[in-house]
């Protein structure tokens, strides 16, 4: 069992899906790159192995700062600045605060299962992309994907800090859309799965592969109340 907290800063403006790297670059470049959390590099040559705990995405077109754990104490790097306004694709935003959403969950595996989908998720890397297309039907390439999801899913918990003590299942329901994704000049295969599984994820958490970019977001089914899962909410509240 594991508590953290999460904090959604959602800008009143707007940007399109393939600007989130410039919105990124554009937070790092105000906060200074000294600050290691807002972008995972230790330099310019090597990444910080590490789940990200600072992820850029957009919801509903606007761009938000999703801030998990030690990455909610780091996010004040950026608020301390005179001011806001960043420069992403030649133009100047005025990032005025549109919603605050900060949140703390207790993180465990639970004795039921939970209702999610997850889009634009980037599940392979280039020696299970193979694996996966050498697979001769859907069934077989379904349990492979539900392995490489509860592989994700540790992959968070291990950068939360969260050690799992009991099995983590899951099960892919619907695999509803397989597209290309433009990844860094190359095209990737990006999947859209409803699933289930026995822990409770928070909204718009990202899983697999470049998820500081806005890849893999995971949005939980609208029938599930919040309060079976008992999450301590701190602050939700609009500007």
């Amino acid at each position: 069992m594991k508590k953290i907290k999460l904090l959604t800063v959602s800008f009143d403006t707007e940007i399109r899906d393939y600007e989130i790297p410039a919105f990124r670059g554009a937070v790092v470049a105000k906060v200074g790159r000294e600050n290691i959390l807002f972008h995972n590099h230790l330099n310019d040559n090597k990444l910080l192995y590490r789940y990200p705990l600072i992820q850029y995405k957009t919801i509903g077109k606007k761009p938000v700062i999703q801030c998990i754990d030690l990455g909610v104490d780091e996010i004040h790097k950026f608020f301390q600045k005179s001011n806001w306004n960043l420069t992403i694709s030649d133009r100047m935003l005025d990032m005025e605060i549109y919603r605050l959403d900060l949140n703390q969950y207790t993180m465990q595996v639970w004795d039921k299962t939970f209702d999610y989908s997850i889009r634009n998720w980037i599940a392979l890397n280039k020696q299970n992309y193979e694996t996966y297309l050498a697979l001769e039907n859907s069934g077989q390439k379904v349990r492979l994907l539900e392995k490489i999801l509860t592989a994700n899913i540790l992959a968070f918990a291990k950068g939360i800090e969260w050690r799992v003590d009991k099995p983590i299942t899951v099960k892919i329901k619907t695999l509803s859309e397989i597209r290309d994704l433009s990844l860094k000049r190359r095209t990737v295969l990006g999947f859209k799965v409803l699933f289930t599984a026995n822990v409770f994820i928070p909204n718009y958490i990202g899983l697999g592969k470049s998820v500081s970019l806005g890849f893999g977001i995971v949005t939980r089914n609208e029938n599930i109340a919040d309060q079976h899962v008992e999450p301590h909410a701190v602050v939700n509240y609009e500007l």
